[in-house]
Parts: C-alpha cells; structure tokens; sequence
C-alpha cells in the first residue's frame, strides 16, 4: 500500500492565467509548456488503516498547510472512502517561488496514489486526476513540448514534441528562492475579478497558441521566442493592472531580462519567460546554454543559476 512517484516542473511559453471554473479548477485558457529534466519532486505515499488523519512531509518538515490540497488529491485519486495516507514529498528546487513546484508534486502524487491503491489509470486520466488539484499539473504527465487545450467540460493534451526531437536548455535565474506573497490561484481570480486586460488576455490567447505550435512543430526558434515573450509580457500585464497589483518581479528580475536582451543582440540563440514569481527562465539553443547560464551568474541580484534540459512525463519509480 505503498508507491513513489517523480514528476518534473513544466514551464509554461503560452501561459495559463485564470480560471473559467473555480470548482473544478478548469483553466479559462489553453497553454504550451515544456517538461524540464533537471528539477523534479519526488512523493511517496503511503495508505495505513493506522492513520486516523492524513500526514505530510515537504523537504523533511511537517506541512499543515499544503495538506488540505494533498488530502482532495488523494480523495480524488482514490476515492473519498480511502485508507489515511502519509505522504512525503521532497524537491530539488525552491518551492512556492514561481518554479512550478505545485505542477511536480500534484503530478506525482496522483501517480504515486493510484500506485498505492494498485489503480491502473491511462496517462489522459491521470492528467485530468492532477490537473483538478493543480491546473499546471496535467502538463506534468507528459515529457518534452505540452499542448493543454481547454475543451468545452475538461481538458485535453497532446504531446506536440518528445524529448529529444528539439533538445532546448533552460537556464533558471533565481533571484529570491523564497515562497511568493500570494499564491497564484488568488492572484488569478483577483485579475478576473479587477483587470482591464484580463478580457483581452482571453481573447488573443488562441492566436498565440497557434503561433506557438506551428513554431514548435517547425523548429523554429525565432518564432517561438517572440511570441513566448509576447505572451508572458501580455500575462504580467494582466496582474500588474490588477487591483491591488500583483507584481511579483523583483529588481534582479530585470536586470536578467536586461542582460538576455543584450545577449540577444550579439547573435545569442535565447528568450526569456517568467512566471507568477520573480525568477527568469531562459530558453535557448544548447551551444548557447553555458554562456548564458554564465551571464545570468554574474547579473546583479541572482542568487542561484540551474541549467535543466527538456524532460520526461511523471512517473512511478520503485524504492525497494
């Protein structure tokens, strides 16, 4: 009654921002992303008729306050009737600090609680199981390029590219490892609720996915990385016209930015993007990667630089 599970983080280059269903946590817009290999949390679960309540553990200290959403994971996974679980979860990466860390530990805690419970569950089921406790965690499921499509009742998604078919490095920029102000599913419904942009962001989302996706299935790099900029600027701006605004981006945030543009202009093979956090992810060619993780090193205010290639889908791993 016991499995483990590793999932990696996903970086979103066409954004998911807000929810058109709060309850179901269905997303108001489709996104692309792409798996990372080098950064992932690792669940394990474990059911017991011993437990009188569900435990967890997040990087070796007790977590009251993710439980609740780990105990409806659970539930939602195996049924509402389950055993009482103990769960630890331990990451390689700062968590809570806009680095995906919520898309890896629900990805791999629905596998590693259908392993416990011995269900057999299709890859598309499991995304779904995930995605209903965190809307980026679907895209975990799956390795390399991700397209999440906002169906009309649920969502779907398809592998547009593996792994190895177009090799990108992503260099992450730490510039404050610590936990964000506001969480992200607050930050989204208070840009529905008080943006002048966020009708807009709708909108035009269908016409960057479109971009996006055929620069991905092409190979095309420069098309890819402006409308990933585009659409990451668009998504800032939505949170930054909100009431209060949501600016999570901190002066080192811009000083990485500064110093990919000037990488950009020497003929450097890279873009940026940046989540509900402070920290800047930089997408490049692989020949490109060692220089640019060396100039984001030596910008001012970064604290941490990790390199990652793409990665694969979450999956069990077995601890005997």
């Amino acid at each position: 009654m016991q499995a483990t599970a590793i999932a990696q983080p996903n970086i979103a280059l066409i954004k998911y921002w807000g929810k058109r269903d709060v309850e179901r946590n269905l997303p108001a817009v489709g996104s692309i992303s792409i798996t990372l290999s080098e950064l992932y949390t690792e669940v394990s679960v474990e059911l017991s008729p011993d437990l009188q309540e569900d435990e967890l553990c997040v990087n070796d200290e007790e977590s009251q306050s993710m439980l609740p959403r780990i105990s409806r994971c659970l539930d939602t996974v195996i049924g509402a009737a389950r055993l009482r679980a103990r769960v630890t979860s331990r990451s390689n990466f700062p968590i809570a600090a806009g680095l995906a860390s919520s898309a890896s530990a629900f990805a791999a805690t629905t596998v590693a609680a259908a392993g416990a419970a011995n269900l057999a569950y299709e890859t598309e089921i499991l995304a779904r199981l995930a995605g209903q406790a965190s809307g980026s965690a679907a895209r975990s499921l799956y390795g390399g390029f991700v397209e999440l499509k906002n169906s009309a009742d649920t969502i779907d998604l398809t592998a547009l590219r593996d792994v190895d078919s177009w090799p990108l490095q992503v260099v992450v920029a730490i510039t404050e490892p610590g936990p964000k102000a506001t969480g992200s599913t607050e930050a989204m419904e208070l840009s529905r609720e008080t943006s002048p942009f966020y009708d807009s962001w709708i909108e035009q989302q269908e016409q960057d996915l479109d971009i996006a996706r055929a620069a991905i299935l092409k190979r095309d790099f420069a098309g890819l990385a402006t409308v990933a900029e585009h659409n990451c600027l668009k998504m800032h701006s939505v949170m930054w016209a909100s009431r209060p605004p949501m600016v999570y981006w901190n002066s080192a945030t811009m000083h990485c930015m500064q110093t990919l543009r000037r990488l950009q202009g020497e003929g450097c093979k890279v873009f940026f993007t940046i989540d509900a956090g402070p920290q800047v992810k930089a997408v490049c060619l692989p020949g490109d990667a060692e220089v640019v993780g060396q100039a984001l090193t030596e910008t001012p205010g970064v604290q941490k630089v990790m390199t990652s290639g793409l990665g694969p889908a979450a999956r069990a791993v077995d601890k005997a």
